[in-house]
């Protein structure tokens, strides 16, 4: 009954601060001090911040995505990157599917265009969120990029 009574207290307090502050108007913006180099508009998403702007890791911007080099990658992601270029043999069944690219962060392109790959991550009990996603014909390393976040974001491959 106690459990019950705290439950229902955290989901009304949940949605009475969800809305505060939906019905008041936003025509005057206030700056914020901010410790990014480029100022992000408010109508733009995280999401496309983060792919706008390359991480201080990530080297230069193209069509949108931050570089990663292929010696910034986990030994892992260099090793999946070898099997793509071999053909395999691959160590996961979904291995070499096509990737929809349902997320649109990575640039357009007719569906089949891209296959992903997994990355072991190490000691997970299952795939973990490590992909290498390529574009092209397979066994091509050309127009590759690396996600370890389940497809969150991506960083373009560099040699």
């Amino acid at each position: 009954m106690i459990r019950a009574r705290a439950l229902s207290s955290i989901v009304a307090l949940s949605v009475l601060l969800g809305a505060c502050g939906k019905d008041e108007p936003r025509s005057v913006q206030e700056p914020v001090a901010s410790a990014s180099p480029a100022p992000v508009l408010p109508a733009e998403s995280a999401r496309e911040a983060q792919v706008r702007q390359p991480e201080a890791t990530g080297g230069q911007e193209r069509d949108g995505l931050a570089t990663v080099h292929i010696a910034q990658l986990p030994r892992q992601a260099v090793a999946t990157l070898r099997l793509i270029e071999a053909g395999g043999p691959f160590p996961y069944e979904k291995d070499g599917v096509v990737f929809g690219n349902r997320e649109r962060v990575l640039p357009r392109h007719p569906r089949g265009y891209y296959h992903e790959y997994t990355v072991p991550t190490p000691r997970a009990r299952d795939r973990g969120a490590r992909r290498i996603v390529c574009g092209g014909p397979k066994r091509q390393t050309g127009d590759c990029y690396y996600t370890d976040d389940h497809y969150s974001s991506f960083k373009r491959i560099a040699d």
